[in-house]
């Protein structure tokens, strides 16, 4: 198999990683920044490009992996059906242009795989397991926060240098649509929900982003509340789960979800394995998720499975976005 990845930042360079540990070897990478093909072409020995236009016919490459900045998803999936090449894309959170490149891609019957990592998770997925069995009993709410401190995103540079510093696609901004691709998988879409966003604290380099989201999501049955922000000095993924048999309990930090029973009034810990994180990584940010996801997309290119996500579905995810940013800018709850 041959395999194209386009950007070679850090998540450019983590999916050459996991194309080697899966056992392809003829990859090329392409990036217009020199530093980042001379340290893929040291690093993991593979061949580098300036430009992408050549490769399509001088390579031919299988699939391709998309690891560029956000704003430029749509022009490098176009560039992919258009080549009629399946890829995968990392995760998005704007959507011009995305409606017509589903269109693409459904008419020529591509593979089109974009990111759901968290939901290769090895805690998330054992989490769903245990909603799904019932166990937890009648779901009352749900409360999730994700946060992270964005300067700690890439140490190696300042904020200012990556698109994280755009407000169209601020940190924060971006991991909301990232935790609600496994959550509406878990738990469906909402009726309505209702947010607030705000800048409110000063990242050097983030000045016009907002940098924490809260959201109510109203399901009719159940509430669920999330926040998700860039402003935790501890990078922190903690989860409760209220039912009406058992209480679900989850920080990532603990390496063990925690499973209250109200009948017997005994704590249960359920242990999962996290594979070792890159260096510089945070250690609950273990390579395998990633790996197991692209051997995922790998798989859907095989014939052997479909991908557990799809652009329209991505796409119902950002729209939920952009009703909790409507929500805090009308002070209304929004319909989706």
């Amino acid at each position: 198999m041959k395999a194209v990845v386009i950007g070679l930042g850090s998540m450019g360079k983590r999916r050459i990683r996991c194309l080697q540990a899966l056992g392809v070897v003829d990859i090329v990478g392409v990036d217009l920044r020199a530093d980042r093909r001379e340290e893929a072409e040291l690093r993991y020995g593979v061949r580098t490009q300036a430009e992408l236009t050549p490769l399509w016919t001088a390579f031919r490459p299988d699939v391709a992996i998309i690891s560029l900045p956000p704003k430029a998803h749509v022009g490098a999936m176009r560039a992919c059906v258009s080549h009629r090449v399946p890829f995968f894309v990392e995760a998005s959170v704007v959507d011009e242009g995305l409606e017509e490149v589903i269109e693409m891609v459904e008419h020529a019957k591509l593979v089109a795989a974009p990111s759901t990592t968290l939901r290769f998770h090895p805690a998330i997925a054992e989490i769903s397991r245990l909603v799904r069995s019932g166990r937890l009993g009648k779901i009352s709410n749900v409360l999730l926060h994700s946060g992270q401190y964005l300067p700690d995103w890439h140490s190696y540079e300042p904020v200012s240098a990556f698109y994280v510093s755009d407000p169209a696609t601020g940190g924060a901004r971006e991991i909301v649509p990232f935790e609600m691709t496994w959550f509406t998988e878990l738990f469906g879409f909402p009726r309505r929900v209702a947010g607030q966003y705000r800048k409110t604290i000063d990242i050097a380099g983030a000045d016009y982003i907002d940098d924490t989201y809260n959201g109510l999501l109203d399901y009719g049955s159940f509430l669920a509340n999330i926040t998700v922000d860039v402003v935790s000095r501890h990078a922190t993924r903690r989860l409760t789960i209220n039912g009406d048999k058992a209480q679900l309990a989850w920080s990532w930090d603990a390496s063990c979800i925690k499973l209250y029973d109200g009948m017997t009034d005994q704590w249960t810990e359920i242990a999962y394995q996290m594979e070792e994180a890159e260096p510089g990584y945070n250690k609950n940010i273990g390579e395998n998720m990633y790996i197991d996801e692209i051997r995922a997309f790998l798989d859907a290119v095989a014939g052997k499975a479909p991908f557990p996500n799809s652009l329209a579905q991505d796409h119902r995810v950002l729209k939920l976005l952009y009703a909790l940013e409507r929500s805090d800018n009308t002070a209304t709850f929004q319909a989706l």
